[in-house]
């Protein structure tokens, strides 16, 4: 038996979960009218025929599973924890032994979930669940629907867990606390709007230190996912702008109500808050995860406003100490040098010193009003070269030069524009006159009103005189528009046309 326990649960390829039942194949049956096979057992002549039903493996695993998840659907088991194993698939194996037997056990993952503690080898636990065959192997194995330490609860097993796990990784040393802000200007908390924490809180920060500012981060306490929101709570409230420190609890409950603040989520959000935190879980004899890696523990939320603004008070009382030993000692001080003052009057060689020193003071308060009269008038004297210089600069003045330069630039410009104007005129008029004339004297004119000009052949002299031309010479005739190439049949003199 020993050697079948070192042998895993199922196979890997299974995934961790249990094989389902194969399929159960009826018995077949015997054709029609053929009688079913008989075995005939010759002890004697009374024997009588008995029907043999053969089963296979598989048939009597799966009838023998059926048997026991029906008989065994539920059942309570102690024992110790021995073997215990997670799988890849998050799936729990382990076995439950005593002094006597062992039973094969499993857990699926979902279930595991919802454990408060580790399972560990050598832990005696009490189990709940049901029998099952893993038909595959023919092995019996204990499905785990629930799980709790035997003797101590689970909920504080987890606790002493985590406690010993955190405390391996230095989370409770002394080294790491950081001390408390003397003057707190803004404080931080995170609790739950509905509880009486925050309005203790709030009213012990109120009447003890009302110029600080309070920044209040909800979150759930207690329940499914408090734990989480207590922790975004804690990131959120460290990632504030100017918070000096931070106050995370909330009032007294069981320790299930508690649990919120004995998860490691919150633990380690405590650990990597950039202000310090002062943990105000429960009542005072009330113990979490979060007080331990806390900067500080304060016993109830109560407690925990008066601690952050206790350096306050102390404060201000050692102000109002000093100040007492301050005005004590000023006090003596003006007796004494006030007993000096009297016993030095008292002597007859100082009898004329209070005459003497009036008449040094009449003589003080007369130089102190001459030195004031020369002092005016110094400075009246002053006043009136500094006001001379003044209008001397001012004549020198650049700027009043270049006004007056850039006046006479505006005037030059004005009359440069209008000669130009005139002058530009009269060219204008000069130029359409002579446009005038020119196209009088325009030979293009001329040909414009009908006439023309009469070329040789190749266009080098004027023909002026029909006795320049023969018959069949060629001529171009120039006209307004256009050249046109004639030849010459026939010329006339002036006196054959009549003209």
């Amino acid at each position: 038996m020993g050697n079948l326990f070192d042998l895993p649960f199922e196979d890997e390829q299974d995934g961790g979960k249990q094989s389902p039942a194969p399929h159960r194949e009826p018995p077949v049956p015997s054709p029609p009218g053929v009688a079913p096979k008989a075995t005939r057992h010759t002890a004697g002549p009374e024997t009588p025929v008995t029907t043999r039903r053969v089963l296979s493996v598989a048939q009597l695993n799966a009838r023998l599973r059926n048997t026991l998840e029906v008989e065994f659907a539920e059942v309570w088991v102690e024992g110790e924890l021995s073997g215990c194993k997670t799988h890849a698939s998050g799936h729990l194996y382990f076995t439950l032994k005593d002094s006597a037997a062992q039973v094969r056990s499993f857990m699926f993952r979902s279930t595991t979930r919802y454990l408060r503690f580790k399972p560990a080898d050598g832990q005696r636990v009490i189990a709940r669940g049901k029998i099952t065959l893993y038909e595959a192997r023919g092995e019996c194995q204990f499905v785990c629907e629930h799980m709790e330490p035997h003797g101590l609860g689970a909920l504080q097993l987890a606790f002493e867990q985590l406690k010993k796990r955190l405390e391996s990784e230095g989370l409770f040393e002394a080294a790491r606390k950081r001390p408390l802000p003397a003057l707190p200007r803004k404080i931080g908390v995170v609790t739950s709007l509905d509880g009486a924490a925050i309005r203790d809180i709030i009213n012990v920060l109120t009447r003890r230190y009302r110029n600080a500012q309070i920044v209040i981060r909800p979150a759930r306490v207690q329940g499914d996912g408090a734990a989480v929101d207590v922790a975004r709570g804690i990131k959120a409230i460290g990632g504030v702008p100017g918070v000096d420190v931070v106050i995370v609890g909330r009032g007294g409950g069981s320790i299930e109500d508690l649990w919120a603040f004995n998860e490691e989520i919150v633990a380690r959000a405590i650990a990597l808050c950039p202000a310090p935190v002062v943990s105000a879980v429960g009542h005072e004899t009330d113990f979490t995860i979060a007080d331990f890696v806390a900067d500080v523990r304060a016993p109830t939320p109560s407690a925990a406003a008066e601690i952050v603004v206790a350096a306050k008070d102390e404060f201000c009382g050692r102000i109002d100490r000093l100040e007492d030993r301050l005005r004590a000692a000023a006090d003596g001080r003006v007796q004494r040098l006030s007993r000096r003052v009297h016993a030095l009057d008292s002597r007859p060689a100082l009898a004329g010193v209070p005459g003497r020193v009036a008449m040094r003071g009449r003589h003080t308060s007369e130089l102190q009003h001459a030195s004031a009269r020369l002092t005016r008038a110094r400075l009246l004297a002053t006043d009136r070269r500094l006001q001379l210089l003044d209008r001397q600069l001012s004549t020198f003045d650049l700027g009043r030069r270049l006004g007056a330069i850039r006046t006479r630039l505006v005037v030059a410009e004005g009359r440069l524009t209008r000669a130009a104007g005139a002058r530009r005129h009269r060219e204008e008029t000069r130029l359409r006159d002579s446009a005038g004339r020119l196209a009088a004297l325009s030979p293009l004119a001329v040909l414009g009103r009908g006439y023309s000009v009469c070329w040789n052949a190749d266009g080098t002299r004027i023909i002026r005189n029909a006795d320049q031309t023969s018959a069949g010479d060629r001529v171009r005739v120039r006209l307004a528009k256009g050249e046109l190439d004639c030849d010459v049949r026939e010329k006339r003199s002036t006196e054959d046309t009549g003209s």
